[in-house]
């Protein structure tokens, strides 16, 4: 299931279990599956259609009403709406903010619609929390931590569909990780999240097919990052960290966990979006951009010959 349509399913819950949660969408609702919770709260759904900057005072007025809204859209059209959000920090406003379709993992619609600065624009907000599941399980509950959280949360979610990578009864505080692959012989600590983590993973069994051993961490937290269990995996893994994401090399996960561990003299490497892209399929983009388990497993050997 992909992590956008296990969004709207979560939102529906959280809608049936309190009349507090609503609504707001920019004419994306049948993309990002908001459409779900229109169809069963249509009395406390907004269609806001193109206009983000609306959208987003909206739901800022609707918090100060007591109100938990969700606004969702394209990743990428949040950026239009950037100053709003940026006063609603200064407003300590309650809104949570879902960008779908990110990176060029969604395929032919093509660079106007990848969200490729989202996290980079959402981390660098002043007291946000960025959150960015892998499966349809760690949605769910992250969905429900951020209603649970009193402040600014954008929840970034993708656009393919992806295994279910996790048990119903697993939970996802905000600040965490997950170790999902580790040994006693680990070479190296490749942290992903979103459907880059998928693309660890495979590399993850390849590398293990030629005795090569790598941990793989789930850095569903971007903001804030789980830098204690980030830092005791680099120091079991030769001090070297690989980070993978499906967004530009600027500002996003790779500088989060650089952050984190810079100071500890931990090397981390990054395989991130370096080029505005063109149009094709999810995987031949992938592969052009350097973050697909092929790349990684490419990656992982330089790193640990050097």
């Amino acid at each position: 299931m992909a992590t956008r349509e296990a969004y709207g399913a979560a939102l529906v819950k959280l809608g049936d279990a309190s009349d507090a949660v609503v609504a707001l969408d920019g004419d994306t609702k049948n993309s990002t599956f908001a459409q779900k919770f229109f169809e069963r709260h249509p009395g406390r759904f907004f269609e806001s259609f193109i206009a983000e900057q609306n959208m987003v005072g909206a739901a800022v007025g609707l918090s100060t009403r007591g109100k938990i809204p969700f606004v969702s859209t394209f990743a990428c059209f949040l950026c239009r709406a950037y100053d709003h959000i940026r006063m609603s920090a200064i407003s300590r406003a309650n809104i949570k903010l879902v960008g779908s379709h990110c990176g060029v993992s969604i395929g032919e619609d093509g660079p106007s619609q990848m969200g490729l600065e989202d996290l980079a624009m959402m981390r660098a907000v002043g007291g946000s929390v960025v959150l960015y599941p892998s499966d349809a399980v760690a949605t769910e509950r992250l969905v429900a931590e951020a209603a649970r959280h009193s402040g600014i949360v954008y929840l970034r979610t993708t656009r393919p569909k992806a295994p279910v990578l996790y048990s119903n009864d697993e939970t996802f505080p905000i600040g965490g990780a997950k170790v999902l692959r580790s040994s006693d012989q680990d070479v190296l600590t490749v942290v992903g999240a979103g459907i880059t983590l998928h693309e660890a993973l495979q590399a993850h069994e390849e590398l293990a097919g030629h005795g090569i051993e790598v941990r793989v961490i789930d850095a569903y937290s971007v903001k804030p990052v789980a830098g204690d269990l980030l830092l005791e995996a680099a120091r079991k893994t030769r001090k070297k960290v690989l980070v993978v994401e499906d967004h530009y090399s600027e500002g996003g996960l790779g500088d989060a966990v650089l952050d984190a561990l810079g100071p500890y003299g931990i090397q981390v490497h990054k395989l991130a979006v370096r080029e505005v892209p063109l149009s094709g399929k999810a995987a031949e983009l992938m592969k052009w951009a350097g973050i697909d388990a092929a790349s990684i497993s490419a990656a992982v050997r330089k790193l640990i010959s050097e």
